[in-house]
């Protein structure tokens, strides 16, 4: 097999038909995030993104088959800054020239984050983000860029972020009938086409060379908003701005890090389904901070792997990176020809096309269910989609996983300390725990009248169930002897380690005997280590020991 760098070069005619393919999608997109993060003038600022980041990220990253670019996540988030940076005093006009420099600053170091990332092998960490969290950020995600969109569908000029921005709709509500239909237009193809026909061209771009050349005839040029004046040529390098803004750049930043990285290796997964390949997350960090760090020098929007290129990509024929980079690669050749054409594209239009990328985003399956499945995970995804409109994105994400976590840690601790429970003399399980021991067990402890205490511990025991093991320690004065089968127990946690030294402990101080059983050698090195030695090797002979002292 002909591979140079990874490229599988025999597949080189599936790879250019799924660049294509993923670009012809990737445009009106690309346009459509540049505009709904940065405002009027900032459609080109999306495609220069889209050619950096998919280009690097596919030339660098660890996923063969992924196709790069900006995302809704990353787009709401760069509005996010735009919003800050302007609560303090900066312009938001891009034509004043102070904002974007900072805002590509904040671009920057969330690439270099993302570098840093891949460089501390977190990859596998960022994955293990409970799906409850994720699906309701994801969710979130979706209603802030329809709530965004509202304005500009309706021709009224909005700022800010979703609470501002629905303000300034509702008392200013002053809809302009020309943007109202492009929009309807833009929805009704976004909406309406069949997949026949989107199976080849894709309905963003349908909509785009249906409706503008309508609007143009149509309203001319003043009627509505469009894109206006793009930069000639291929862009050029500019240096991010550094300055006393930085708390609120680094801040940026990190929360462009973060979601990049959960939205691109979430699309990794994806990929990985459907083309039967299997990913390397710390690479793709990688390959992603590249391309991220590179786009903020060239005025680029942030971006992460795009699930719905991706998918195109791969169905269209493509596997290797080299589809990635041709996509870039088209998308570079329209920004230098195709210039003049895309100032024409109203706003009103990629409002259309934004409100059903919202739409696609939203979690509806979930959203409907997750009550049915368990009312503890719907609060966290609800709590976590409230939190992300309406608070901040990054601590919706971490408040969120904190309390799932922490949920998850309480199941896990039932299950951990069950056993205690049944085997306790003095419960009301006790009888069906000890039918579920064998026989010649079962008789030895029958045999003990009542004297001995079977704390059965399982599963790995974490900090959780620390808490449990402390508050039977009452129990211990209740028996003769104390038996403690950690048989079940994979690995301890220094605080559940701790709690079982006090209870033995508690033992002697009562003057009852306690005996540890069943033992692995990592459990036994971990308890040797906290003075707690002589542990017999099974179950059983715990309790013939125990037996014996009785006699």
């Amino acid at each position: 097999m002909e591979i140079i760098n990874g490229f599988n070069l025999k597949n080189i005619r599936g790879d250019i038909l799924g660049g294509i393919t993923a670009a012809v999608v990737a445009l009106p997109l690309a346009l459509a995030f540049g505009n709904a993060a940065l405002g009027p003038g900032g459609a080109i600022y999306g495609l220069y993104g889209a050619v950096v980041v998919g280009f690097l990220a596919a030339l660098f990253g660890g996923t063969p088959a992924q196709v790069s670019g900006p995302t809704g996540p990353m787009s709401v988030t760069v509005a996010g800054v735009v919003a800050s940076l302007a609560a303090v005093g900066v312009p938001r006009d891009l034509s004043a020239g102070q904002i974007l420099p900072l805002v590509m600053a904040a671009v920057v170091i969330g690439g270099l984050l993302q570098i840093l990332f891949g460089i501390l092998k977190l990859g596998k960490y960022i994955t293990l983000v409970p799906y409850s969290v994720v699906s309701g950020f994801m969710s979130g995600i979706g209603v802030i860029i329809i709530a965004l969109q509202i304005g500009p569908l309706l021709g009224i000029s909005t700022r800010g972020g979703v609470v501002e921005s629905l303000s300034t709709v509702f008392s200013n509500f002053q809809p302009n009938g020309a943007a109202i239909g492009v929009a309807i237009m833009t929805l009704g193809i976004v909406f309406l086409t069949p997949r026949k026909i989107s199976q080849w061209v894709p309905s963003p771009l349908l909509a785009l060379l249906i409706v503008t050349p309508i609007s143009i005839l149509i309203f001319g040029d003043g009627a509505i908003d469009r894109i206006g004046e793009i930069p000639r040529g291929v862009p050029s390098l500019n240096l991010p701005s550094f300055n006393k803004y930085f708390p609120i750049i680094f801040k940026a930043g990190l929360v462009l890090a973060v979601l990049g990285a959960i939205d691109s290796l979430l699309t990794s997964l994806v990929a990985d389904n459907i083309s039967q390949t299997k990913h390397n997350s710390d690479r793709e960090l990688i390959g992603q901070g590249i391309g991220n760090a590179i786009a903020g020098l060239f005025s680029g929007l942030p971006g992460a792997g795009a699930t719905m290129r991706t998918v195109i990509n791969v169905k269209s024929g493509g596997s290797t990176p080299i589809s990635g980079m041709v996509h870039s690669i088209v998308l570079l050749i329209v920004l230098v020809g195709a210039g003049p054409l895309a100032e024409q594209i109203p706003t009103a239009l990629l409002a259309g096309i934004l409100i059903k990328v919202g739409l696609d985003i939203i979690d509806w399956g979930f959203l409907r269910r997750a009550h049915k499945l368990s009312l503890k995970t719907a609060v966290v995804m609800y709590g976590v989609l409230l939190m992300t409109v309406f608070w901040d994105l990054i601590w919706a994400v971490l408040v969120g996983v904190f309390i799932a976590n922490m949920l998850t840690i309480d199941s896990i601790t039932e299950t951990q300390l069950e056993g205690m429970d049944q085997d306790n003399p003095l419960s009301n399980e006790r009888q069906e725990s000890k039918n579920l021991l064998p026989s010649d067990e079962k008789a030895l402890l029958d045999r003990c009248s009542g004297e001995v205490m079977l704390f059965r511990l399982k599963g790995p025991l974490s900090f959780g169930a620390a808490k449990g093991i402390s508050e039977r320690m009452m129990l211990v004065r209740n028996y003769k002897i104390l038996i403690l089968d950690i048989t079940d127990v994979p690995r301890l946690g220094v605080t559940a380690t701790l709690a079982i030294e006090d209870m033995i402990q508690e033992a002697k101080n009562n003057s009852r005997k306690a005996f540890v059983a069943g033992a692995n050698e990592k459990v036994k090195e971990r308890l040797s280590k906290f003075g707690v030695d002589g542990i017999i090797k099974t179950r059983k002979e715990a309790l013939e020991a125990a037996l014996n002292e009785l006699a």
